[in-house]
């Protein structure tokens, strides 16, 4: 029998359909939601990309693939490994990333990495956070299994959005409030500063900046 932490990620998740990804994601996150209501535009999260990866990189959450897709690699044949525990995602931004011939594992990032890869200089993880239950205090075990396929020197980078002490107006707190409610996002506690604490008790370097809703951040082991 599954335990709640269990379901709850697995409805965090579940809204990534063939669907939603085929037709709607890229429109309504990152087109619509990102600039009007989460105020942090996708510009600026595909500049977080271009500045800190790398082209030995793992992204976790994958998304649509829509960075990985738009970023400029410092390479032109990057090794690129993705990490989800959707399939459909995962097969997804596997497509639109062809080119790349990705890595791809399954994996639900709260629980050790069943998988032991080659390690990675960079690791991604863009809008994952919100949709893991629990305080960050909870789900920053995340950080602990993501750091060990990392480097020595590696960095650890993403964006996740923050229910305390974003600036959130009325349409972005009416519409967490929903998405809580409905388990999409697991962020009624969450805050710029925790996220900071927890990265800063992991690695030897880290920052997070607050963009509208979003907390931007980077650590270096």
């Amino acid at each position: 029998m599954a335990t709640t932490q269990e379901r709850e990620v697995e409805r965090g998740q579940a809204v990534y359909t063939p669907l939603t990804l085929a037709l709607g994601y890229d429109l309504v996150v990152l087109g619509l939601s990102n600039p009007l209501i989460w105020k942090c535009p996708t510009s600026r999260l595909l500049g977080m990309y271009d500045e800190h990866v790398s082209a030995n990189h793992l992204d976790v959450g994958v998304g649509s693939g829509y960075y990985l897709d738009r970023c400029r690699f410092p390479a032109r044949a990057p090794r690129i490994a993705l990490m989800d525990l959707n399939p459909h995602s995962l097969r997804h931004a596997a497509r639109r990333i062809a080119r790349y011939r990705p890595e791809i594992y399954r994996q639900n990032v709260l629980e050790p990495i069943a998988a032991q890869p080659a390690k990675f200089d960079t690791v991604a993880m863009t809008y994952l956070l919100h949709c893991v239950p629990g305080a960050i205090q909870d789900k920053a075990v995340a950080f602990d299994h993501l750091r060990a396929l990392l480097n020595p020197g590696g960095r650890i980078f993403g964006a996740t959005l923050v229910h305390g002490d974003g600036p959130r107006g009325r349409v972005a707190r009416r519409l967490m409030e929903l998405y809580n409610r409905k388990g999409i996002f697991h962020n009624s506690l969450d805050t710029a500063e925790s996220l900071a604490q927890a990265l800063a008790a992991r690695f030897a370097d880290s920052k997070v900046d607050l963009v509208g809703c979003a907390a931007l951040f980077w650590a270096r082991t």
